[in-house]
């Protein structure tokens, strides 16, 4: 269940098409099952609890209201998507619903018949309507940004729903697989109002027995649920345990069954232990320094540039991923077939540039920076790097360190507690959601809620108007390039997926994503 160095790494000679990189992806998938295709093969067996350590606990378990990349392989559990990936290339496919785009500006969805929520009622066009209208316009929703081209969403039918576009947006499908197209019961969000966020109801394969904070979280099996091709397992427990290293070891002495993203440097561990497989592969992940752009002195170009011409990238992979992933010259990795080479050859690694340009901002003898991070051990090795790197330019990072939810939380949300974040960006099915997440005026992940420039916001618009792989990878260059020439953000390095799973899971199949999904998971009696 390994996969070659270059494929684990995204590291490519030239640069692809995207239909080669599809099927490199897809190759790349499928290669990590060849050696224990035990897994896929297997007839699944129903029932049995699947028990996951997970690093984090969710931000919430509202998919409209949380923000944390961590809460994914949570909410699948809970929640389907409109629109499905497949997991080896991230191609849209129908889910709940399948859509189609009578004229450029109108798309059509027609769900599913029979789908009901945990709490009986109905999955049908009112109640797409009901989530569609919430993410775009609830004060709550985190997800505006991904819906900004829907100007209307009119019930057609029982269970037809038309979206009316104020412009072509070629990316809704692929918006569709993610937040925005989970689907959770109005009536649920009607009783419990905010509390949803704590008592979610969607109409996934399990439904939420219990979270207790910080400690676990139980699903069990929606016997109603609309597929029998999928949803095998009785339940998923899911034990929060910050300290992945911990989590390996649980898995290693019996007590769990599966921990993923997993460091590097465990992987020696677990190649040595028999009870144990690993799986790995490509993903989107990438580690990165977020910058609050309306903050001092984050605020001067010159200052953001420093940072990045401050950073030995290669050294980074080397120390704080133990060598395995590739250095972040951008939001994509070199594999991706919108990459931009050229955009990468724009920060090497130089910190005699990057003291010229702290002097030239009126910062020569550097400045202190507030910046939230994570209190995990590697998360803790990877500060160490920055600052040790950033401190030789003369810019002091002052880290404060918490969980995962509570630091994304107060660097993301209302507080606005640090200059800057040293966190991961999950990766989407289609880089319009990346660079419109990130940088998109009012995006959740744009934390200063900064507009870079009017040309930015038109690119972001402009890149889900076609459908064209070469035109959308023209305008996805100009956008990385403004990107990175204005230093938005300090990207490090890309993750490949390492999840250690005992013998008796059956089925398990990684994804570009790189978080886990369960769907398809069974236990060996």
């Amino acid at each position: 269940m390994k996969v070659s160095k270059d494929i684990a790494t995204g590291l490519l000679a030239a640069p692809m098409t995207r239909r080669e990189w599809l099927l490199m992806m897809g190759a790349g998938t499928a290669a990590t099952l060849l050696p224990g295709a035990v897994l896929a093969q297997d007839k699944p067996r129903r029932g049995g609890v699947l028990r996951v350590s997970a690093f984090a606990n969710p931000s919430s378990l509202d998919p409209a209201t949380g923000g944390a990349g961590s809460d994914h392989t949570f909410l699948w559990t809970i929640y389907d998507t409109l629109v499905e990936w497949d997991y080896a290339t991230l191609e849209p496919r129908p889910g709940m619903a399948r859509w189609e785009y009578p004229d450029p500006t109108t798309m059509v969805l027609t769900i599913t018949p029979g789908i009901e929520f945990h709490d009986g009622t109905p999955c049908d066009a009112e109640a797409v309507k009901f989530n569609l209208d919430r993410g775009r316009t609830d004060a709550r929703s985190n997800i505006k940004a991904d819906l900004s081209s829907i100007e209307s969403v009119e019930v057609a039918g029982p269970l037809q729903v038309r979206l009316k576009l104020s412009r072509p947006d070629t990316a809704l499908p692929a918006i569709l697989t993610d937040r925005a197209g989970m689907m959770v019961s109005p009536a649920a969000v009607r009783k419990y109002g905010n509390e949803h966020d704590r008592r979610a109801i969607g109409a996934g394969p399990w439904r939420l027995v219990e979270w207790a904070d910080n400690q676990s979280i139980t699903v069990t099996r929606n016997e109603k649920y609309w597929r029998d091709d999928r949803g095998f397992l009785d339940g998923i427990q899911f034990a929060i345990m910050p300290e992945r290293a911990t989590g390996l070891r649980s898995v290693v002495a019996g007590q769990n069954d599966l921990a993923y993203q997993l460091p590097p440097r465990l992987k020696p561990l677990i190649e040595r232990t028999k009870e144990v497989e690993l799986v790995t592969g490509p993903t989107l992940y990438c580690r990165q320094i977020y910058l609050n752009l309306s903050r001092r002195p984050l605020q001067d170009v010159r200052v953001r540039q420093a940072m990045n011409f401050a950073i030995d990238r290669e050294a980074f992979v080397k120390v704080a991923q133990s060598g395995a992933g590739e250095p972040a010259y951008m939001n994509l990795p070199s594999s991706h077939w919108a990459y931009d080479p050229e955009v990468a050859k724009l920060y090497p690694y130089d910190p005699d540039k990057a003291r010229a340009l702290l002097a030239e901002a009126g910062y020569k003898d550097g400045f202190d920076l507030s910046i939230g991070g994570y209190a995990d051990a590697d998360s803790v090795r990877r500060a160490e790097f920055l600052m040790d790197q950033l401190g030789k330019v003369g810019v002091r990072l002052k880290f404060t360190n918490g969980t995962v939810a509570e630091i994304s939380a107060q660097y993301f949300g209302q507080e606005k507690k640090f200059d800057a974040l040293v966190s991961a960006w999950t990766g989407r099915p289609d880089p319009a959601m990346t660079y419109g997440l990130m940088y998109g005026k009012d995006a959740y992940f744009n934390a200063g809620r900064v507009e870079v420039s009017p040309e930015l916001t038109e690119l972001l618009a402009k890149s889900r108007e076609s459908e064209d792989t070469a035109v959308r990878k023209q305008v996805f260059s100009r956008i990385q390039r403004i990107v990175m020439e204005q230093a938005l953000v300090v990207p490090l390095g890309f993750d490949a997926e390492m999840t250690a799973i005992s013998k008796r899971v059956v089925g398990y199949r990684p994804n570009l994503i790189g978080k886990p999904k369960y769907e398809f998971v069974s236990l060996a009696s």
